[in-house]
């Protein structure tokens, strides 16, 4: 080859490492903040939150659900009737992920990403991957459902799959 081609593909190269890497970054984060989260959970009447502390048998139940200690010594929830909204965070591959689960009726009503710290896996944030916990219940713990991955988002996938679990179980303690 002679150099001429060798540069322009050194820099088609590089103008796709740099477009890749803008990307990736630019899935970084805040989608939606809790307080409108919130706000769109309860048509803007929010009701005030309440607490779980993690102790002692619920926190045994914790590990086994995430398969590790939840990083606070309690958790905030919001309830209002049969409808409660938990934000929680979840480590995907390294950073924490923001979720924000609705519960209502024991079934998830839907799930969102509300903040994304990863370089990769911020697919799961969409609808069409987020719909498969919609319905969703909790038996022994475990989701009543398979929930697909999202190529190159397992531990992304593994972060809301944990979380949808642990909120459907706390919503037991409180109803």
């Amino acid at each position: 080859m002679n150099n001429i081609v060798l540069k322009k593909v050194a820099q088609w190269f590089l103008l796709s490492m740099l477009l890749v890497t803008a990307f990736s970054v630019s899935a970084r984060g805040v989608y939606q903040t809790n307080e409108a989260f919130l706000a769109e959970t309860f048509g803007g009447d929010v009701p005030k939150s309440k607490v779980i502390w993690i102790k002692g048998d619920l926190r045994k139940t914790i590990v086994d659900i995430l398969g590790h200690r939840y990083s606070g010594l309690r958790i905030r929830y919001w309830e209002n009737g049969q409808r409660s909204a938990w934000i929680l965070n979840e480590i995907g591959k390294e950073q924490p992920i923001t979720f924000g689960i609705v519960i209502e009726a024991d079934k998830i009503k839907h799930v969102k990403v509300l903040a994304f710290r990863e370089s990769r896996g911020w697919e799961i944030r969409h609808p069409a991957f987020t719909q498969q916990f919609k319905d969703a219940t909790l038996i022994d713990n475990a989701l009543d459902r398979h929930i697909d991955g999202v190529s190159g988002a397992t531990l992304s996938v593994w972060a809301m799959t944990a979380v949808t679990r642990l909120a459907l179980y706390l919503d037991t303690l409180i109803t």
